[in-house]
Order: structure tokens, then sequence, then C-alpha cells
């Protein structure tokens, strides 16, 4: 059995600052790569680096690229969420709360030793395409 596979690449998400795909579709599962607060207009770290407004930004951009892919955070069954420091959690959680409010998918969340550029979140998620 082959599985078509589509890389998606979209200026409604930062480019990509290493070797990887903002998000590849693999049949009918979209992988949407680890985002971090960069805005996509320009490339760069957003200049407010509180958590909420980190959350904010990185959820706006997994937007962007499943919205590129034909889909919306609705579409979304896994997220994990990577966190510089775990005491952020609920301050975090309540921004990810305005964007998976209806139809909630399965989460982790764990505290890392440190994320690119120093930020303090990455997000990425699995989303199904019905």
């Amino acid at each position: 059995m082959t599985t078509t596979r589509k890389v998606i690449s979209t200026p409604l998400g930062p480019q990509a600052i290493g070797p990887y795909s903002q998000a590849v579709r693999a049949g009918n599962l979209v992988f949407v790569s680890g985002q971090i607060a960069l805005d996509p207009d320009t490339g760069k770290l957003i200049e407010d680096l509180s958590i909420a407004s980190q959350t904010r930004r990185v959820l706006l951009n997994v937007q962007g690229i499943l919205n590129a892919a034909g889909l919306y955070v609705s579409h979304v069954v896994k997220v994990t969420v990577y966190l510089d420091d775990i005491k952020t959690f609920q301050e975090m959680n309540a921004v990810y709360a305005e964007f998976f409010s209806d139809t909630l998918p399965a989460r982790a969340a764990v505290e890392v030793a440190a994320l690119p550029l120093g930020v303090a979140i990455e997000i990425d998620c699995i989303a199904v395409a019905d």
C-alpha cells in the first residue's frame, strides 16, 4: 500500500528554520512540525515574549499551516506542548483553550531543558482530514 505524501508550505506560517517542512500530509493525516513564536511576516521572534503572547503566536502559526492544508484546529487529534518551564502551564493553557474549545484533541505537555532560539514554548500536532 502506497501512501500519498505532500509537503505543506505556506506564508501563513513561518518558514522552516532548519531542514524540515512546515507540515507533511500523508494520506488523510497532516503532521505539523513544531512551531515557535516566529512572526510569519518577518521570520523573527515576536516582541512580547510572555508565555501568553508566545502561545497565541504559536497557535496562530499552527492554525495558518492547517488552513493551508485545507484543515482547521477542529481537525487536530493530537497536540504536544513543549514548555521551558512547566510553571507556565496554566497561563499557556488559558490561551490554548481559546483555540481548542469544542473538539478537544489528545494532548501531552512536557518541560524541556531548552527550545530553539530560547523561546518558552513549542507546539506540534497531528490532524485528520475528513
